[in-house]
């Protein structure tokens, strides 16, 4: 709050490997490259970061680079998330049975998206937020098998 006035929201979405090996020091530096566009394009915004709930790969570190920044954090999945580790997000909703069956509802809540690396569903959801008009930012990142 800024003068008793509420700052408008920015919600980010963030998607990427989860269960892929892949190079963490390069990924975290395009976070927060990311993360510092987006403070850039959108002064004085209220920042929260939606992503996939579990507490693996990009999601991880996106998830704790928006905490040392103060932003609020959403995690939004599929039921399948109960077999992982979670990030203590601050809201958390699941939808559906299956991988994929959140991306609509995910979709919806983000206002701007960040790809870095990630396969069909981190390309597809890509895709359609650009297809919205919605702001997106995509790093390229090698899977490591």
């Amino acid at each position: 709050m800024v003068g008793g006035e509420k700052m408008e929201e920015l919600r980010v979405g963030v998607v990427g490997y989860s269960a892929k090996k892949f190079d963490k020091v390069k990924a975290m530096g395009d976070i927060k490259e990311a993360y510092d566009k987006i403070e850039k394009k959108f002064p004085g915004r209220e920042i929260e970061i939606v992503s996939v709930l579990i507490d693996l790969g990009i999601p991880a570190l996106a998830y704790r680079e928006a905490l040392k920044r103060g932003w609020r954090t959403v995690g939004i999945a599929c039921s399948l998330a109960k077999d992982y580790d979670c990030f203590p997000v601050d809201d958390k909703i699941i939808i559906g049975e299956e991988w994929g069956d959140e991306s609509a509802k995910f979709l919806d809540s983000i206002d701007a998206l960040i790809r870095i690396g990630g396969g069909g569903q981190a390309i597809n959801e890509t895709n359609e937020t650009k297809r919205r008009n919605k702001y997106v930012i995509e790093y390229d990142l090698s899977a490591l098998e």
